[in-house]
């Protein structure tokens, strides 16, 4: 089976002052991250902030340029797409933001917000019919059509979240890059957000990448995921497999942080507790970059870069596994 999206050895480095003697130095925000998507799947992205998820699912979409490497749309090359062929790759490829109030244009009513990409992509022959397409989209996502005449700043943070999914829903994609669509709502409006877009891509065929620094959430609606550290993924599973038998030590470590409703539970499991402060991207620590933080750190660790193996159902890139 082909994957929907294929990334390969993907760099995305950003330029920053240069030094006294005259070497520029780069912001590694992604550095090396091969994985693929598959069509109706659910990827999800986990990882500490500031560890580059964000930056890789705006380079899937195109928002930013990669450094090195390349990322295949349904078999297409998208470093090579221009005009037409980048026009309709934009409309395959969707993303849903963070932050819903910053996303949506605030001058703008619910409609016409939904309506801009029909626009921009010429669907529809008359405004009658986007009218009609977008009060549809706003009943999908569990609004009602009267919506449509209002305001982004008369809706709570859920409702607009849901407005950001109604127009990421206008043009109809294969492919949504989700960038931590519910870490700015409360526990309970995410469950609601989750179950809607678990809804949305049984009805639809729709592929996530789905990206958060909460593994629960992102256990309970991914089919695989990928744990992401300082630019590079160390290690790559099945969801079920990666959540009870994680193999990476900060993979290990992020789930031991997730809270259990039960304190006996808690208090019987085993806490991985990890040293220190992310290292900064501009200077990522050589061989392993988690080394500096990780518990089992070995002299090799400090020499070479570990990359991912297969071990049992799972990939890790880790040392302790050669």
């Amino acid at each position: 089976m082909e994957p929907i999206l294929k990334v390969e050895n993907l760099k995305t480095f950003f330029p920053v002052a240069t030094s006294v003697f005259g070497k520029k130095k780069y912001l590694k925000a992604v550095n090396d991250v091969s994985f693929e998507v598959f069509e109706n799947e659910t990827f999800g992205l986990v990882g500490e902030s500031g560890c580059g998820k964000s930056t890789l699912g705006r380079t899937i979409v195109k928002i930013y340029d990669p450094t090195e490497g390349k990322v295949w749309f349904k078999g297409k090359d998208i470093g090579t797409l221009k005009g037409e062929d980048l026009k309709k790759f934009r409309k395959e490829a969707q993303m849903i933001f963070q932050d819903p109030y910053a996303s949506l244009n605030a001058r703008m009513t619910v409609g016409e917000i939904i309506k801009e990409p029909m626009d921009i992509h010429g669907l529809y022959s008359s405004n009658k019919e986007k009218e009609e397409k977008a009060s549809e989209l706003l009943e999908i996502v569990g609004l009602k059509p009267d919506h449509i005449r209002r305001y982004p700043h008369e809706f709570s943070g859920g409702q607009r979240q849901r407005i950001s999914i109604a127009r990421t829903l206008a043009l109809d994609p294969s492919f949504i890059v989700c960038d931590e669509p519910i870490s700015a709502l409360d526990v309970s409006i995410q469950a609601q957000i989750i179950n809607l877009l678990e809804k949305i891509q049984a009805e639809r065929n729709i592929s996530y990448l789905f990206i958060a620094h909460d593994l629960g959430a992102v256990k309970h609606i991914s089919k695989r995921i990928g744990a992401m550290y300082l630019g590079s993924l160390v290690e790559i599973g099945d969801s079920n497999e990666l959540y009870h038998n994680p193999l990476h030590p900060y993979t290990k470590a992020l789930l031991s942080a997730i809270p259990i409703p039960d304190p006996r539970v808690m208090r019987s499991r085993e806490s991985v507790a990890i040293d220190g402060e992310i290292p900064s991207p501009l200077n990522v620590p050589s061989g392993c970059a988690f080394r500096t933080r990780c518990p089992m750190a070995m002299a090799k660790c400090a020499e070479d870069t570990p990359k991912l193996k297969k071990v049992g159902s799972s990939m890790v890139a880790c040392h302790l596994y050669d």
